[in-house]
């Protein structure tokens, strides 16, 4: 069966010079319309990508938490080099007190000499936690490592200017800050 272009020759409705024009315009039009569409998405490529980008996301996460873990540890061993290097010592005689603090929501106890609960009283020494012990530190490292780690330090007294009402009625009573239990 013949082309419609060419039952159109032969009946000489068209010449052949119109007809070379017409599929040239029609081959114009295919290749237009070709170039106008959508390009063809590679799938495979798109979702290599994607799974590409996750990765890297996943990846970035993963060192964050890596990068934030050691800053903590990091952090952490200065804590314990600076409780280790600046300790005082408790006590350790017959006429030792208990002095009792708290842990949290715990009440715990250490023995400590006079001397030491009066400089803990006053604010000169602090009490503050190493691992599952408690040791004595000088109050000036103890802002050390209250900027390191604030829960690491336990007690830490700041003696506080005393105000003087003049309309008090207990003005010369003295009121103990460091009461036996």
């Amino acid at each position: 069966m013949a082309s419609l272009q060419d039952q159109l020759l032969k009946a000489g409705l068209i010449d052949t010079k119109k007809a070379k024009q017409a599929n040239k315009e029609k081959r114009k039009e295919t290749n237009v319309a070709r170039r106008a569409a959508e390009p063809v998405v590679d799938e495979v490529k798109q979702s290599a990508e994607q799974a590409r980008a996750e990765k890297a996301e996943r990846d970035r996460e993963l060192n964050r938490q890596k990068n934030v873990e050691l800053e903590q540890r990091a952090l952490a061993a200065q804590v314990k080099q600076l409780i280790e290097n600046h300790r005082q010592p408790k006590g350790a005689g017959n006429n030792d007190v208990e002095y009792n603090f708290t842990d949290g929501k715990l009440i715990k106890k250490m023995r400590v000499s006079p001397l030491v609960l009066e400089q803990i009283a006053r604010g000169v020494l602090a009490v503050v936690k190493l691992g599952d012990g408690y040791e004595v530190v000088p109050r000036i490292v103890a802002d050390k490592i209250s900027l390191r780690d604030p829960k690491s330090v336990l007690v830490a007294n700041v003696k506080a200017a005393q105000q003087t009402d003049e309309d008090d009625p207990y003005k010369d009573y003295v009121i103990p800050d460091d009461l036996m239990w």
